[in-house]
């Protein structure tokens, strides 16, 4: 650092603290990025990808089936909330895109039952499917499809002093479970483990005796920024990794 550099409180300052934001007891400071051309006179702090790469690290802390972690080390706020973003709105997957209902004698309306269908999260891998465009026909690469056909009858075996409805009546209940994978071509020998919903047990509708659900069901490939149903993930949130500094020693009970 020059000391004509050195003039510039505001910009040594900045230089001397680093790009980290500093949380008072009353305020939050150095919340903004001055990371931009002109920002100080004698210093061109253009944004530089060669520079960003060597400076970021991201860091999987635990992975599991249904929640992820990742520590992202050398990033801006902006960039943390653009992969935020990127993970809820660009990231594909499969979703029930079409219903085809043949017949719905239950209290729930058609269209209120075919958004409920849609919002299910399917577990396959999206990067075996092609996107499916305007006019496109139906194909074992852009479609998956399934069937829902179920009636409500009463259990002639419950017991007489019952109430309850799942002794009273069988296929009360519409469950995940109760809807089947139609495979359309070869898929069942190109799709890994087959093709299910991520839980077994979410309820879908409920039936009472006579009534009956027969659809057919079409999942394609999409991305959340054209519906929330395609988004992977429930939620996405960042927040920022602490650095605790303690100003002064603490001993004895204090420490404690």
């Amino acid at each position: 650092i020059t000391p004509g550099e050195k003039q510039d409180k505001q910009w040594y300052q900045r230089r001397v603290r680093g790009n980290k934001i500093h949380l008072d007891l009353h305020t939050v400071r150095n919340t903004e990025d001055t990371r931009y051309p002109g920002t100080y006179s004698g210093y061109d702090d253009t944004w530089n990808f060669t520079k960003f790469k060597n400076n970021f690290k991201m860091d999987v802390v635990p992975l599991g089936a249904r929640e992820v972690e990742i520590d992202m080390i050398g990033i801006d706020t902006p960039f943390a909330n653009a992969f935020r973003r990127i993970l809820l709105a660009e990231v594909p997957t499969m979703a029930i895109e079409e219903v085809f209902i043949y017949n719905n004698t239950t209290v729930m309306q058609d269209e209120v039952l075919a958004h409920r269908l849609g919002l299910l999260p399917i577990n396959v891998d999206p990067r075996l499917f092609e996107m499916k465009k305007k006019g496109d026909k139906v194909t074992e690469r852009n479609t998956l499809q399934f069937r829902l056909k179920i009636r409500c009858k009463r259990n002639k075996k419950a017991p007489s002093d019952t109430t309850n409805p799942d002794e009273l009546y069988l296929n009360s209940k519409v469950y995940t479970r109760t809807i089947e994978w139609e495979p359309i071509g070869d898929q069942k020998n190109w799709i890994p483990g087959g093709v299910r919903f991520t839980e077994e047990d979410i309820l879908v509708n409920v039936l009472r005796p006579g009534q009956e659900l027969d659809m057919r069901l079409h999942a394609v490939k999409g991305i959340g920024s054209d519906h929330a149903k395609f988004s992977p993930v429930a939620t996405a949130s960042y927040r920022l990794m602490p650095e605790i500094q303690l100003l002064q020693p603490f001993r004895g009970h204090m420490a404690e």
